[in-house]
């Protein structure tokens, strides 16, 4: 297997700006972190990449002060002055696209052309994004009253708080960073500490162009600790918003402290995605459609497909398709270009991966294909087919490993009522061409998801679509047309233009 050398690391990291002393703290200049250190690891091989000082609670509110100050100026700029920033950060991810990608893929382990995916997906959001600059619109109303006038505007929120998963070390935060920014917000990010490099990458762009334009510093980092940061972002009322992505778990205490508070919460938690196909879809298809959303990734996405119903007239060969598909997928250094899956990101993933297979097994399950840990450095293991059977309360859970759970079923009552039973509701897909079986899907009484497609997979969500999903999954919706009224504040206005004072309601309220 060939890895990135030393030397190639050490220059893709100097391109980004990421030097070995490089602290866990920006608020529009790098802080001295005296925090514990944390160590950036690559899955590929084990070896630690680089070393950051992690930040403290001392750090946090020095950069917490920052980013309610950078707020206040950066409210004042016109919504469209904030969009050219933001146009103008497009740009430098643009240029740099190859490192960054690099980058995703050397600390997390996505395969190359997902690495570099996931930073055109950044692209595209700065597009939409600086569209939404010049469209931040208020509805006029009728007034009941003679002589007013009402309507709607739309003021900043605040600094708010980003909490990123490591799956999606750099989209994610430019979901939330890119719109909040044209919306006149300043903004903290926590990174995962599984992915602090691309957490220094990004900030070191974002820091160059904010510069460029004599911007306030509304791109700030903290890389830490839940004690030390996250629990002091989440219940500091000072920010506004928390935009938190990860496990259910965590989004249940992350909205718990945030409701306490009062504050807004927007949460974007975990998956257990299902995919549909009847005795009349098209199996080709279908099948280049679970392979992505089960494989790709080392099923480590929130929408990667977890579980696949197939109507019984086509289960058989669907399943023999499928494990011949699954001997081919390539498994190796995500760099190179033949590999089709990367390593899982960390041991404790390949050991959770181990555990819901054993748990499977004594729930009743098969395994039909894989299911083997690899040998040798990095953190490997097979994709694996599990053959379910009756109840197996497993399959409610969200294991965030390659692993494709199998279902039969005999009508499509029967297994639209068996997806929506898990307590997930991000992505679904069904894989028909009847379209009386794809409508019954999308109506009210179909899947229960946020996501739901019909002949495309659940993973791959393109930007301009509100992405999240219900239930357990938290509620949240980013990215999507009016994605941006979740960092504004929405204010009623009237105007009495006339010289009487005429209440609502018919109201009569005189004085002598």
């Amino acid at each position: 297997m060939t890895t990135a050398t030393e030397s190639s690391v050490s220059e893709l990291l100097t391109s980004l700006g990421i030097e070995q002393d490089n602290s866990g703290a920006f608020c529009g200049r790098w802080l001295d972190t005296q925090g514990s250190p944390i160590e950036s690891v690559n899955p590929t091989t084990g070896e630690v990449l680089a070393t950051i000082r992690s930040a403290t609670t001392d750090d946090y509110e020095t950069v917490a002060a920052a980013t309610t100050e950078a707020f206040h100026q950066w409210r004042t700029w016109p919504a469209p002055m904030r969009g050219e920033v933001v146009r103008q950060l497009g740009d430098a991810l643009r240029q740099k696209k190859e490192a960054l990608g690099r980058l995703v893929t050397l600390e997390m382990g996505k395969i190359l052309s997902e690495g570099l995916g996931e930073v055109q997906e950044m692209i595209d959001m700065v597009d939409l994004a600086v569209g939404m600059s010049r469209q931040l619109y208020g509805l006029s109303m009728h007034s009941e009253r003679p002589e007013h006038r009402m309507y709607e505007q739309w003021h900043p929120l605040g600094p708010i708080g980003i909490i990123t998963a490591f799956n999606f070390p750099v989209a994610v935060w430019a979901w939330n960073a890119t719109v909040a920014a044209v919306c006149g917000d300043s903004m903290i990010w926590k990174p995962s500490s599984k992915a602090p490099l691309c957490g220094l990458a990004i900030s070191n762009i974002a820091k160059e162009v904010l510069e460029a334009n004599d911007a306030p510093p509304i791109f700030n980092l903290l890389i830490g600790d839940r004690k030390q940061v996250g629990q002091h972002l989440v219940a500091d009322p000072r920010i506004t918003l928390i935009s938190a992505t990860g496990s259910v778990s965590m989004g249940r205490k992350v909205g718990n402290v945030v409701a306490q508070r009062l504050g807004r919460s927007l949460l974007e938690l975990g998956g257990n995605n299902g995919i549909i196909v009847t005795d009349d879809a098209d199996l080709d298809m279908a099948l280049r459609a679970v392979l992505f959303a089960a494989v790709g990734t080392a099923g480590q996405r929130c929408t990667s497909n977890r579980r696949l119903f197939l109507q019984k007239g086509i289960a058989a060969e669907m399943k023999q398709r499928l494990v011949q598909a699954y001997k081919s997928i390539t498994i190796g250094d995500p760099m190179d270009p033949a590999i089709l899956m990367g390593p899982l990101v960390d041991q404790q993933a390949v050991d959770d991966m181990v555990a819901a297979l054993e748990t499977a097994q004594q729930q009743g399950a098969k395994i039909l294909y894989g299911g083997g840990v690899l040998e040798g450095p990095g953190f490997f293991v097979e994709p694996t087919l599990v053959e379910a059977t009756g109840e197996m309360p497993i399959t409610c859970e969200e294991t965030f490993a390659p692993i494709l759970y199998l279902f039969e079923f005999d009508d499509l009552d029967e297994a639209i009522a068996t997806h929506n039973s898990v307590p997930q509701g991000l992505s679904s897909s069904i894989f028909t061409t009847n379209l009386l079986s794809a409508e019954q899907f999308l109506s009210p009484g179909g899947s229960d998801c946020g996501i739901a497609n019909v002949n495309i997979g659940t993973s791959g969500a393109e930007i301009g679509g509100a992405f999240g999903g219900e239930k357990d999954t938290g509620g949240g919706r980013e990215a999507g047309s009016d994605s941006w009224k979740a960092y504004m504040r929405r204010q009623t206005c009237t105007i009495n233009y006339g010289r009487e004072l005429p209440l609502a309601q018919g109201v009569e309220f005189d004085v002598g």
